[in-house]
C-alpha cells in the first residue's frame, strides 16, 4: 500500500507513523515555567542525536485546543529543560502526567512526584528516575502550526549509582535501568523483551 502523506488526515499519518516506528523511547520531560510552576509531561517523538556535543531532540506535538503544550512554551521562554527515563515501576505515575490538565497545574504535584534539584539549570529531575539529562536549548524548529522540534544540548548526565557498572570508565548496566517503551495504538508500551546481538560488521576492501 503506498500513502501519500499529504492526501491524508494527520491523524491517520500519526497513526501509520505510531504503528510502525516502534518501540519508542521516552522523554519524561521536566520544565520550569517563568512564574516557577513545575510542568512533566511525556514524549516518545524523542531520541538523542549526536555526541560532539551531546545533542537530543524532541517532537512536540500540538495541543488540539491550547494549541503550544506547556513544555514547549516553557523552553522557549526558559532555554532550559530536563529529560528524565522511564523506569518500569514508574510506569504509572508517567502515564498519571500525560493527563490534559489545565495550564498552571503542576503534574509533579498530581502524580506525587519527587522533585530533585538539578545541577546546572532551574527545572527540577525527577528522583523516580534512573537517568536524567539537564539541557539548554539549542533551536527550536517550528514544523508546524504549533509544532515544535526541540534540540537541546546536554549539560550534564545523572545515572543513579546502583546502574553503574564501573563509574570511572562510564559503564551502565543497562538492562537494569528497566526502561519503558512506547508502542503502537493507545496506550501500549513495551518492557523487557527478548535482546539478541550482531556485531557491526568491518569494511574490508577486495584484494586485487
Amino acid at each position: 500500500m503506498f500513502y501519500e502523506c499529504a492526501h491524508h488526515p494527520a491523524q491517520f499519518v500519526y497513526k501509520l507513523m505510531t504503528s510502525t516506528v516502534t518501540p519508542r523511547p521516552i522523554a519524561w520531560v521536566s520544565t520550569k515555567s517563568l512564574e516557577g510552576v513545575v510542568n512533566v509531561a511525556p514524549y516518545s517523538f524523542f531520541n538523542v542525536m549526536g555526541s560532539e556535543p551531546a545533542t537530543v531532540a524532541l517532537g512536540l506535538l500540538r495541543d488540539p485546543e491550547r494549541g503550544l503544550k506547556d513544555t514547549a512554551e516553557n523552553i522557549q521562554a526558559t532555554g532550559e529543560f530536563v529529560v528524565n527515563l522511564v523506569p518500569f515501576d514508574a510506569a504509572e505515575k508517567m502515564n498519571q502526567t500525560s493527563v490534559n490538565a489545565p495550564h498552571g497545574v503542576s503534574e509533579m504535584e498530581l502524580a506525587g512526584l519527587t522533585p530533585a534539584a538539578s545541577s546546572l539549570i532551574r527545572p527540577p529531575r525527577l528522583a523516580e528516575a534512573p537517568v536524567s539529562f539537564e539541557c539548554k536549548l539549542h533551536c527550536a524548529v517550528m514544523t508546524g502550526p504549533k509544532q515544535m522540534i526541540a534540540i537541546g544540548q546536554v549539560l550534564a548526565i545523572h545515572i543513579a549509582d546502583r546502574f553503574l557498572i564501573d563509574p570511572e570508565r562510564g559503564y551502565v548496566d543497562t538492562p537494569k535501568l528497566d526502561l519503558v517503551a512506547r508502542m503502537h495504538g493507545g496506550g501500549w508500551y513495551r518492557h523487557g523483551g527478548e535482546l539478541f546481538h550482531m556485531d557491526r560488521p568491518v569494511y574490508h576492501a577486495p584484494e586485487e
